[in-house]
């Protein structure tokens, strides 16, 4: 069996963003139940969100302006971890 993908998720201390970065996992977990490996949560600091896969940045809060909407996470999750997979609802 082959390596499954790895997400991380390094957030802001600082600015308190735990929960979030913790639901994000907990639902990038339930959507993509056989298909990932791992979903990290890193510590970082000045106001850092992002995400990477296998290191690949798939969303900076810097680089955005904003934070993801879970739909569009996982839309762009799915892109690099199972492109032919359906998200449902997510999808429409």
């Amino acid at each position: 069996m082959s390596k499954r993908p790895r997400v991380e998720i390094v957030y802001c201390t600082q600015c308190r963003w735990l929960l979030r970065a913790g639901w994000m996992a907990q639902e990038l977990l339930i959507t993509f139940p056989t298909e990932l490996g791992e979903v990290a949560l890193v510590p970082g600091a000045s106001g850092i969100f992002e995400v990477s896969v296998d290191n690949v940045l798939v969303w900076s809060r810097k680089a955005a302006g904003r934070f993801p909407e879970l739909k569009e996470l996982k839309q762009l999750v799915r892109a690099v971890v199972v492109p032919n997979k359906s998200l449902g609802h997510s999808d429409s």
